[in-house]
């Protein structure tokens, strides 16, 4: 008479596996198990009870996938970022055309009247990079926007190309050869920016927001407050230097948190702290005597990159 057999197994509802571990195995192969036991028993012509433990289920995180496109409204990337390209160059062309006639019609004095148009022209730029889809063709696409911008400066510079506006609204003294120096640079700072750190670096963060927002108000709120100079700068004051580090540092901050909304950076007080070194590390070249001489404009954007490479 064959002899009878019964099985009887225990678990927890746990998922399913195609394998069962048995605790006698070394520890290096169990790997990642769950604390729901496993019984098994069976009779046969003998008796053999075993123990084990099912393997826990683990969620891997892919920390290198890109974020996705914000806020593409067309299904198909590729035009959807032809959409943005052309929506962020029409807003840049708009702003440049509104300040062109103010300055034109003498609505502002021509230095506010052009630092105006340095503050405004890369921030409402950043506040367009979500519209871009996530890898090198969005990147490029929303580089053409400034880059186009360092040809016009070119033919403008050379005389090649006349915009009586435009000089006015961007030069210190009215002469088409300034576009050359402080306008070429901040426009070559923003491409750069988009081309080799993009939305996803603290570092294209800083860099631009201490170039625009920074700069554009240590001009502005030093020459209404600058009456205590500073020592070893007769031309710069300590109302402009405290403004400088303070508006690059507090755009650096929204625009952090601005783009931490869309997924492409992490917030975090790591990341103030070094918006705050990288601030006050501009603030402070821009008020040396050497970016007199040279230009803020390739001083203070070059000082953000090398400081912020080394704190973030």
């Amino acid at each position: 008479m064959a002899a009878s057999t019964a099985n009887v197994n225990f678990f927890s509802p746990v998922p399913s596996w195609s394998s069962r571990f048995d605790p006698l195995l070394p520890r290096s192969q169990l790997g990642s198990i769950s604390k729901a036991p496993f019984f098994s028993f069976s009779a046969a012509n003998a008796t053999t009870i075993s123990f084990g433990f099912r393997p826990r289920q683990t969620r891997v995180l892919n920390r290198d996938a890109k974020p996705p496109a914000a806020t593409m409204v067309l299904e198909n990337p590729v035009v959807s970022d032809i959409c943005a390209t052309i929506f962020s160059g029409c807003i840049a062309l708009s702003i440049l055309r509104v300040w062109g006639e103010t300055a034109k019609r003498g609505f502002f004095d021509q230095k506010l009247n052009r630092k105006l148009v340095h503050i405004s022209i890369g921030l409402v730029f950043m506040l367009c990079w979500p519209l871009f889809s996530s890898g090198h063709r969005g990147t490029i696409l929303a580089a053409l926007v400034p880059g186009i911008n360092i040809i016009r400066m070119l033919l403008l510079g050379y005389g090649i190309m006349k915009d009586e506006a435009i000089v006015k609204s961007m030069s210190r003294h009215g002469d088409y050869r300034e576009l050359l120096k402080g306008p070429l640079y901040y426009a070559t700072t923003i491409t750069l920016a988009c081309i080799i750190y993009w939305r996803t670096s603290p570092i294209s963060i800083a860099a631009i927001c201490n170039l625009c927002a920074g700069d554009g108000l240590a001009d502005i709120i030093g020459r209404r407050f600058g009456g205590m100079k500073i020592p070893y700068n007769r031309d710069k004051s300590v109302a402009g230097s405290v403004a400088m580090a303070s508006g690059g540092f507090l755009a650096s901050i929204g625009y952090m948190y601005y783009f931490s909304l869309f997924g492409f950076v992490r917030g975090s007080w790591e990341m103030v702290l070094g918006f705050l070194v990288v601030s006050l590390a501009s603030s402070l070249v821009e008020s040396l005597p050497i970016s007199t001489e040279l230009d803020d404009n390739l001083t203070v954007p070059l000082t953000s990159i090398l400081v912020g490479t080394l704190v973030f």
